[in-house]
């Protein structure tokens, strides 16, 4: 599905840029699609198709998605691995991936089986991936087989060793589906710019890849996101759809250069891949005066949920939406069982985009599923009288203080609305006498005149109930960051347990 996206592309295209690297090189459709040919063939000379895989542990580059489309026209899955890990930690990852061929960057290696491409293209398109083509070099077609593997998205690993998510042509046919209703754009439509928010190896980018082709998307990456190249893109490139996790449209928001930025291009703001505070889409849709949708999923549900752009503003500050065509929302108990609506357990999601299942990892997919097949996203919700998702934490962040259960995610919502808050994350540690009490983790908007532990209490206790509050209170300059960009609260765990303010 992704190979003939990508040839069709081209066909319609030609001369577009598809891909803008980092260091302002252009990718275009043309290219991409004979570029990924020659590469194609010389997989095949190496022995790869159906059944291989292909593990890329590249940073942001087109040649990142020249191998995808490469291995795609092969029959072969491409494994993202996020450069942005620790060695050890891409490692580890790697070996999961157990791939028949690992690709790096010149000057690093993953172990003894990794090889090393150079990212060379001073000369032009020729002498990109110049050992890794067949010059001329053109792959046989592929017979149709929607369940054959394209993408193995691995997951944050916030909790473990990440787990690689297998998306098959049949899951991202769906998503191409929902995202542009597989109509491709006119020839002589304007150019849509986006900015790749996310990691290159993330579900976004991975999974949504033919449908930015379909459309005739050029795609800006950056080595490592920041928020003023971000605002310098979206203006530059009038990209009209600001996009990304909650801690990006923060971090913008609070850039030195926002507010000299000329940002009249935006006509909309998208935020998922985690929960945003009420006060932060509230500063984000009035400073830049354009409507404002939330996204909410799973790396192995592929696809979830979200509110319009046009839907009323509420919906986007008390929910994440309802599901999109096709998806179906269930809230059960521990034991599986389903939930009425109001009631919290696990959000549950089912649709033809949920993955094939985790690369090389049986008993784990089972465990990831319930037994009508829905995937367990780990996230605590209700469906609302309205039908809408409301979220209220993680399964592994909810803690029991004195016998009630206490979602931080409630509490962080409150906290955040502060004046004297610029961040806050709400973790438990342990108690004699209650058995786990709140600590809420802070990021002063002063830092000289931070808040006090009984400022936040006082200030949230004409809405939440009393044993819901924090006990105890930590200052950070800054919170510690996954390398996706979400707030890690492992480190959080860590660093409450050694009484430290940072």
């Amino acid at each position: 599905m992704l190979a003939p996206t990508v040839s069709e592309a081209a066909r319609r295209y030609g001369d577009r840029s598809a891909v803008v690297a980092p260091d302002g090189w252009e990718l275009s459709y043309r290219d991409l699609d004979w570029i990924s040919d020659e590469v194609a063939a010389h997989l095949l000379e190496r022995g790869l198709g159906p059944g291989s895989t292909l593990a890329l542990a590249l940073p942001p580059c087109p040649e990142f998605t020249i191998l995808y489309a490469a291995a795609a026209k092969v029959g072969a899955a491409t494994a993202g691995i996020n450069h942005r890990l620790t060695p050890p930690e891409r490692l580890a990852v790697a070996e999961r991936a157990a791939a028949d061929l690992l690709l790096t960057p010149s000057g690093e290696t993953l172990g003894t089986d990794s090889e090393q491409v150079t990212l060379r293209r001073v000369d032009g398109p020729s002498e990109v991936l110049a050992g890794l083509r067949e010059p001329g070099g053109v792959p046989p077609p592929l017979p149709d087989d929607p369940d054959r593997p394209v993408a193995i998205v691995f997951t944050s690993g916030t909790t473990g060793t990440p787990r690689g998510a297998v998306f098959a042509s049949r899951q991202l046919a769906f998503i191409r589906h929902i995202d542009t209703g597989d109509q491709w754009s006119g020839r002589d439509a304007p150019t849509v710019h986006t900015l790749a928010a996310t990691a290159i190896t993330h579900l976004g980018s991975m999974t949504k890849l033919p449908g930015n082709l379909l459309r005739g998307v050029t795609i800006h990456q950056v080595e490592r996101w920041r928020a003023a190249d971000a605002l310098a893109i979206t203006s530059r490139f009038a990209v009209s759809t600001i996009a990304g996790i909650p801690t990006q449209v923060a971090l913008m928001l609070r850039d030195p250069t926002f507010d000299s930025t000329d940002l009249s291009c935006v006509r909309s703001i998208v935020v998922g891949g985690g929960p945003a505070t009420r006060s932060l889409l509230e500063e984000a849709r009035e400073r830049l005066g354009v409507p404002l949708a939330v996204r909410y999923s799973c790396t192995e549900a592929g696809i979830g949920l979200g509110t319009a752009i046009d839907d009323p503003p509420e919906d986007a500050l008390e929910s994440v939406g309802r599901p999109h065509p096709g998806v179906v929302v269930t809230i059960r108990d521990r034991d599986g069982r389903l939930l009425d609506a109001g009631e919290i357990g696990e959000v549950c999601l089912s649709s033809p985009a949920v993955m094939s299942g985790y690369h090389r990892d049986a008993e784990a997919s089972a465990a990831v599923r319930t037994t009508d097949g829905a995937v367990r996203t780990g996230d605590l919700g209700l469906l609302d009288d309205q039908g809408r998702l409301v979220l209220r934490g993680r399964t592994r962040e909810m803690y029991i203080r004195g016998g009630f259960n206490i979602y931080p995610v409630e509490v962080e919502g409150v906290l955040a609305e502060h004046p004297e808050v610029a961040e806050v994350a709400i973790v438990a540690r342990p108690d004699d006498v209650m058995g786990e009490i709140g600590v809420a983790v802070v990021v002063a908007r002063k830092a000289a005149d931070p808040p006090t532990l009984e400022d936040l209490r006082t200030f949230a206790a004409e809405q939440v109930a009393a044993h819901k509050l924090p006990e105890d209170l930590r200052l950070v300059s800054r919170m510690p960051l996954t390398a996706m960009d979400k707030v890690d609260r492992c480190e959080l765990k860590r660093r409450v347990a050694r009484t430290e303010n940072t």
